[in-house]
């Protein structure tokens, strides 16, 4: 069981910046495949980015170039460094847990609300 624990949404106006967190605990936390999706009203929940034990990031093509992910391994903790935020990138963002290529289970984080004003 893993479970995790994210931080920093908000508001913020566009052009500005946030940093989401996502804390894992757990057994074998640390083999897991990391990410971030979001979900918008009325929209289907996409990937926005991931980041491999091994550290290799993975962008999807509308926040490639102003989105980071990263992870401190001995933290457990991945990180979502978002600059020159849009309004359209307005939506709620959960944090995944992707165990299944080793045979782990998939998780989910609660979600946090970015809210990008024009």
């Amino acid at each position: 069981q893993v479970q995790l624990v994210e931080s920093g949404g908000g508001l913020v106006q566009a052009g500005g910046s946030l940093q989401l967190s996502c804390a894992a605990s757990g057994r074998y936390a640390d083999l897991y495949t990391m990410g971030w999706f979001r979900q918008a009203p009325g929209k289907q929940r996409e990937v926005v980015a991931t980041i491999t034990g091994g550290g290799s990031p993975s962008y999807s093509n509308v926040v490639r170039g102003r989105f980071t992910i990263s992870r401190d391994s001995a933290q457990n903790t991945a990180y979502l460094q978002m600059n020159n935020l849009k309004p359209e990138d307005t939506a709620v963002y959960y944090c995944n847990a992707d165990g299944r290529r080793r045979g782990l289970d998939n998780y989910w984080g609660q979600g946090t609300q970015v809210t990008v004003s024009s």
